[in-house]
């Protein structure tokens, strides 16, 4: 084999080894059950709403769900579908308006419950398996080797670069800087769980600006994200009360996408007063009931991801 063709192989497979290997570096941490059973019984239920049909679960009391609703005792879901524009200019989202009574309503997954490089499963594999009533696609923190990653209270990995979104005990969120907060004063604070992509869109009620030079991380696979695409975030607008958002793109006649600052005016429209961008693109999922609500640039098929933010009893 000629010099040339075996630094080729040798390329070639450091390419497959960074983007396409598995690389299994732990396995998923899960809430203990001293810790779920200390936040359920702390919980406050939530006043019942009208829905279009009942049925007991293992969770005690009523559910009600449809389509589009569940409410039981700790969870109220609601999405809604918006189109705007019309033509080449449509912008098509989903709006799941979030309302929890504990930390373990509110919850995130990995694909095979492991955590490593280039591990991925489609978000509605994941949301099965971890009887999810609601789930977004996350971060996709294994195409990436840096970032503050707490799931579930435990630190996964800590290589700060970058903007976070962290999720604390008491169902409040907060925007914080990888590179000014240790992962230690988090933990001791009560996070849960912290989302490593961005931007943040919303601090503390504030719509943020200048996303131009945002890039999406620092591997070869770099490159500005702020044009129109679609979308997956979550802001939260009182503890406990959150919204997931998705965006499709991509697919003219149904939904051009969304550019960043765009998404951050949905995100302060919609009343949040923190907001953070996750992983879009051909990403961008919401699953609900096991059931694909949104159409992945345009599409009834989805791509697989490293992990999901997910909403369960």
């Amino acid at each position: 084999m000629s010099t040339g063709a075996f630094v080729g192989v040798i390329a070639g497979y450091l390419v497959l080894d960074r983007f396409f290997i598995d690389h299994v570096q732990g396995y998923a941490p899960v809430p203990s059950a001293q810790t779920s059973a200390s936040a359920a019984a702390s919980a406050s239920p939530l006043s019942p709403g009208a829905a279009s049909s009942a049925a007991s679960a293992s969770v005690g009391g009523e559910v009600t769900w449809d389509d589009w609703k569940y409410t039981s005792d700790h969870v109220r879901i609601e999405i809604t579908k918006h189109s705007t524009g019309t033509g080449s200019n449509t912008v098509t989202y989903y709006v799941a308006d979030v309302q929890v009574t504990g930390e373990e309503n509110l919850q995130s997954a990995f694909a095979n419950d492991q955590f490593g490089l280039n591990i991925t499963r489609n978000t509605s594999v994941i949301a099965k398996a971890h009887h999810a009533l609601l789930a977004i696609n996350g971060d996709y923190y294994g195409f990436r080797q840096d970032g503050g990653i707490i799931r579930n209270g435990l630190l996964c990995r800590n290589v700060p670069v970058r903007m976070a979104a962290a999720i604390f005990q008491d169902g409040h969120m907060e925007i914080i800087d990888e590179k000014a907060v240790s992962a230690a004063s988090l933990l001791k604070r009560g996070v849960t769980d912290t989302f490593s992509f961005g931007p943040a869109l919303v601090i503390d009620g504030v719509v943020q600006k200048d996303f131009a030079n945002v890039m999406i991380d620092s591997t070869v696979m770099n490159r500005a994200i702020e044009g129109l695409n679609p979308r997956t975030g979550f802001g939260m607008i009182a503890p406990n009360y959150y919204v997931f958002v998705v965006v499709d793109g991509r697919s003219s006649g149904y939904s051009k996408g969304m550019t960043l600052q765009e998404f951050a005016q949905l995100f302060k429209d919609l009343g949040c007063t923190q907001a953070y961008n996750l992983d879009g693109g051909g990403s961008s999922t919401m699953i609900f009931m096991d059931r694909l609500v949104n159409l992945p640039q345009g599409r009834t098929t989805e791509r697989g991801t490293s992990d999901i933010l997910f909403v369960g009893e």
